[in-house]
């Protein structure tokens, strides 16, 4: 079936800046990536599994070139590998070790962002902020399929990548956006961290950030961090893996 890159049930494009329309090359090859992260995210490219250019092609009605872009951005999202001689396959899904580490990794950085964040950040930051605090309350976070969570996983990604931007430090906020941490822990299970609770958690690095109360992010954001990973843990407790 060809790819439909319209806004009518299709596949959106992000957004640009105002002024500024995408050409159609640009929309193809958005398209052609949220297709395929889709794909991913819903398992309907196994974790392990081939990722055959040609096949994508046919599939979704276009040509190779946007469908090699579109591999391209997925491995630096870390969703797909390229391997020499067998070209792409999906990533295998974390283990609870993994997810332990992913864990560690955003203590060390995060709560130190949120904190450098509370010194330092302006009014348009914080608006940015609050609104994506906002826009999240009501999203489901598990479903059948990342069209049912994913709006709910972007935003989340998106919080905690604002908030790190927001800390004046570039090379901290790029280590925190490289983690990519919103795929892979949305892509282990439907079920996933529980909405309210994540946005209730939010909320309070929010009010910590609008008294620019270093101490407070900082410890809101571990607190933050420590509750979801105990959640996510909470699926391997369950399905005994």
């Amino acid at each position: 079936m060809p790819l439909d890159t319209g806004t009518d049930g299709g596949t959106a494009p992000p957004d640009v800046p105002r002024g500024a329309a995408p050409t159609r090359r640009e929309v193809l090859t958005d398209g052609v990536y949220e297709a395929v992260k889709t794909m991913v995210m819903d398992h309907a490219i196994q974790p392990g599994a081939r990722v055959g250019i040609e096949a994508l092609s046919r599939s979704l009605g276009v040509s190779p070139t946007p469908v090699r872009e579109a591999l391209a951005r997925l491995e630096s999202d870390g969703l797909v590998v390229k391997r020499s001689l067998s070209g792409y396959r999906a990533t295998e899904l974390l283990d609870r070790r993994g997810v332990e580490e992913l864990f560690e990794m955003r203590l060390l950085l995060e709560p130190r962002a949120a904190a450098l964040a509370a010194e330092r950040v302006g009014d348009s930051d914080l608006d940015r902020i609050e609104a994506l605090v906002e826009e999240m309350q009501g999203l489901p976070d598990k479903g059948e399929s990342y069209a049912v969570y994913g709006r709910f996983a972007a935003l989340d990604q998106r919080f905690h990548d604002a908030l790190a931007a927001a800390s004046g430090h570039t090379m901290l906020a790029a280590a925190v956006e490289r983690l990519h941490t919103h795929l892979h822990l949305f892509r282990l299970s439907p079920v996933t961290g529980g909405s309210p609770a994540t946005v209730v958690e939010h909320g309070r690095i929010l009010r910590a950030l609008l008294r620019h109360h270093p101490e407070r992010a900082a410890q809101a954001m571990r607190q933050h961090l420590e509750l979801s990973l105990e959640r996510h843990l909470g699926r391997y407790r369950t399905d005994g893996s």
